[in-house]
């Protein structure tokens, strides 16, 4: 095979299995990827709660995407909200005694598998690799992209019925959707 194309197949596999692990997910879990990421950072605040505010800022995507993922959360019972003691403007999420399940019984997020293979590897390496993948941003004209730090398939933040054939992205904190 052509070294041209050894390297379209490569990003074409990185692509099906970013899709795959999607999928998989909301066909065991009925979660997507960021659904999944925004109920474990509730469930991980050292309060027991976070605002929506607080949870965009934590998980890196827009306050209007993360409060649409916390509406499907509630409305599945997961998740629920209520007014800050202290400040009564505030309002926060908690994760359910339901929520807390899901999250027991989740597989891991396909980037922390990544991340932690990724964190084995020598800077170097580290560097070479994100040199070149920004090549490929540039190449396929993809750098004014919206992106966030996230391995899922899909609309972030869509129902998981949704169609999630392209990989999606969503600009951080920016109220874009």
């Amino acid at each position: 095979m052509e070294l041209h194309a050894q390297i379209v197949t490569a990003l074409r596999r990185i692509i099906r299995a970013v899709d795959r692990h999607s999928k998989e997910l909301v066909r065991r879990h009925g979660l997507t990827g960021p659904q999944l990421v925004v109920l474990r950072s509730v469930a991980e605040a050292p309060a027991g709660a976070r605002s929506v505010g607080d949870l965009a800022e934590q998980v890196s995507l827009a306050q209007p995407t993360v409060t649409g993922i916390v509406d499907r959360l509630e409305q599945r019972g997961l998740a629920s909200r209520g007014r800050d003691r202290f400040d009564r403007r505030r309002v926060l999420v908690e994760v359910t005694a339901a929520g807390r399940a899901l999250i027991a019984e989740a597989p891991p997020l396909l980037q922390e598998r990544f991340l932690e293979r990724l964190g084995r590897l020598e800077d170097w390496e580290q560097n070479l690799i994100l040199a070149s993948l920004q090549r490929v941003v540039h190449m396929m004209e993809a750098a004014d992209l919206d992106a966030a730090p996230h391995l899922v398939s899909g609309p972030i933040g869509t129902e998981p019925d949704a169609d999630v054939s392209a990989v999606s992205a969503t600009r951080p904190r920016d109220g874009t959707a």
